[in-house]
This record gives C-alpha cells, sequence and structure tokens, in this order.
C-alpha cells in the first residue's frame, strides 16, 4: 500500500493485497475488457433480514423497474421504546454505493455491513440504491437510476418507509463513485420539483472526481492498490459517453466542461478526504468548486486514511467519520 503496511490491522491488510492482486490481474483483462462472471463470482452477495433484526436494524428489499435491475434496500433501525412511532423521528439517506462505476452492488457485503453501521450509529434510515453498471451500461444511466429512486420515495414513501423516517431531514451520500452520484443528484434535485423530500445535505465520502490533468496525489500514490491512475483512467473509459475524455461534466465537475451552479439552491456538502488517496487533489477541487459557488461546504481530512478506510471499523479513522457525519447531520437538521 502506499502507507506503511505494518500500520493497519491484518484483515485490512490481507483484503488490499487481494483486491489489488486480484482487480489488475484476473478481473481487468489485458485488452480492457471487464471479466465480468469473475467478478460477480468474487462479490458476495447478502440476503436481506426484515423480520430478525441484525445489530438493531432491519432490512428490506424494494423492486422498483426489474427490467433494469432497479431496486434498493431499505436499513430500518429498531427503536425500543415505549413512545409511539410517530414521537420517533429519524433523518433518511439515499446512499450510493462505490466500485468506480464498474462493480459491486447494494447487496454486496462490504456495502450492506456499512449501511448496517450507519443505519445503527448516526442512526439514519438507509435507502441504498442499486443502479446499473458500465461498461454494460454506459453514463447517465447510473444517475437516472438513482433519481428515479428518489421520485420513486417522494412519491410512495407511505409503502415503503417506517413512521419514524423524517423526509424533511434527507441527504443524499456515497462513497468514491457514489459520492460522484451524490453530487449529481443533489444537482438533479435543485433543478427539480420533490414534494415530499427536503434534501438537507450531501456527505461526499472520498468522491471520484477526476479530469484529464493529472494531479500532485495521482503521481505521488501511483501505486495505491485501490485506485491506482491506470485503474482510475480505464474506470472512466468504460464509464463515459462513447467519445468523452475525463473533462467530461460528469467527472471533472468544475473543470473546462462543467456546469455553472451558483444560482442554484444546492444543500450543505459535507466533504471526507484521506490523506493517503491519490484522488484527494480532485476532492479538493471539487470543495474549491462549491465554496467558490457560494455553497456551504465543510472539508473534513484524515491524514492516514486511504481510499475505502470507511469499509474497514477496525481502523482509528472509522469513528471519526461516524461522528463527523453525525456532527454535519445535526447541525444541518438543527435549522
Amino acid at each position: 500500500m502506499s502507507q506503511n503496511s505494518a500500520d493497519l490491522p491484518w484483515k485490512v491488510r490481507l483484503f488490499t493485497s487481494l483486491f489489488s492482486f486480484t482487480y489488475k490481474v484476473m478481473i481487468r483483462r489485458s485488452d480492457g475488457s471487464l471479466n465480468r462472471l469473475l467478478l460477480n463470482f468474487l462479490d458476495y452477495k447478502t440476503s436481506p433480514s426484515p423480520d430478525k433484526p441484525i445489530d438493531g436494524v432491519t432490512t428490506t428489499d424494494f423492486t422498483i423497474d426489474e427490467d433494469r435491475n432497479l431496486w434498493f434496500r431499505l436499513y430500518n433501525p429498531v427503536f425500543r421504546t415505549s413512545t409511539t412511532d410517530n414521537e420517533v423521528n429519524i433523518p433518511v439517506i439515499f446512499y450510493f454505493h462505490g466500485g468506480g462505476f464498474i462493480c459491486m452492488a447494494a447487496n454486496s457485503k462490504l456495502f450492506d455491513d456499512l449501511c448496517y453501521r450507519l443505519a445503527r450509529l448516526l442512526p439514519a434510515v438507509i435507502i441504498s440504491v442499486n443502479y446499473r453498471l458500465a461498461p454494460e451500461r454506459r453514463c447517465p444511466c447510473q444517475y437516472e437510476d438513482g433519481f428515479d429512486v428518489i421520485k420513486f420515495i417522494d412519491k410512495s414513501y407511505l409503502e415503503v418507509l417506517p413512521n419514524h423516517a423524517n423526509l424533511k431531514h434527507s441527504f443524499v451520500a456515497g462513497d468514491s463513485a457514489g459520492g460522484n452520484l451524490a453530487h449529481h443528484m443533489a444537482l438533479k434535485a435543485s433543478k427539480s420539483e420533490l414534494f415530499n423530500i427536503k434534501l438537507t445535505g450531501v456527505i461526499a465520502i472520498q468522491p471520484f472526481f477526476g479530469g484529464e490533468e493529472r494531479t500532485g496525489s495521482e503521481i505521488k500514490l501511483s501505486r495505491d492498490p485501490f485506485v491506482p491512475m491506470d485503474t482510475t483512467d480505464w474506470m472512466w473509459r468504460s464509464f463515459l459517453p462513447e467519445g468523452s475524455n475525463r473533462d467530461h461534466q460528469v467527472s471533472n465537475v468544475f473543470g473546462p466542461n462543467s456546469v455553472d451552479i451558483s444560482e442554484l439552491k444546492f444543500p450543505a456538502v459535507l466533504v471526507i478526504i484521506g490523506g493517503l488517496d491519490p484522488l484527494q487533489d480532485w476532492q479538493k477541487r471539487y470543495y474549491e468548486g462549491l465554496k467558490k459557488s457560494g455553497k456551504e461546504v465543510y472539508l473534513v481530512e484524515y491524514v492516514n486514511a486511504f481510499h475505502s478506510f470507511y469499509l474497514f471499523p477496525c481502523v482509528p479513522e472509522f469513528s471519526l467519520f461516524i461522528k463527523d457525519v453525525k456532527d454535519f447531520m445535526q447541525k444541518q437538521m438543527s435549522r
């Protein structure tokens, strides 16, 4: 890894080593194509638990469009209280998983475990979105899928959400590619009319942005096991519309082809970065771009955090991450 592996728990060291080898040697073929069959085999999927809480959280899957395999998993914290459901009030988070737009799913064990933790520790009702993947389905499918889930909840929330879910305190959140999606969901929402959902904030966890320019952190941390430069280049080629480059407006959101958001009513944003993440320079540019556009934005940096640290509760940054997200949410909800 880019940092001293001896500083990490052995489970994390083992996972990163296996991930790096498997991804580069077995999943990403030499011709640039993706071995989807092997990837799906290695990506262990979990089942929902609607009737039996796991660590105080029940989960239920809801399908919106079978043809698109568009569905979401709902994480509902169970409260042991003598009060009625209407007296308990917690926020709703629309969550978008990472994976470079090309891998993982809402029921992948890594992200299922993460959403269980978020639901329990924040606490919040989590709506984890399963969107289509590239290269089989390129941009803008992922953004369309994500916003269709938001619109579905806005219209049909009484059919799927528990009584203690407060849509007036809704957040969009995501990690890596999911952080990119979270930004664009807020952008779409600011241009649309939602009747029951009020987006209170964006939680961008090490969001995946990029551009044609090579940044200092990309070069310095080019041997990162999760997002080395050659891998992110391949991900963008697989995801972006044919003929596009990395300065496309969905990847370089404050670049030469970007959309001006200065006049849009955009929710407050929390940007979380890691000092050992090759993508950190793009994430800092995202923060600066939001500031220059007059938006409320907060930057939190964990100096020793690698890309995807939030998937490992055994690392010290995880508890800080939960606290910072919780503080941001509470600040926005108090207004």
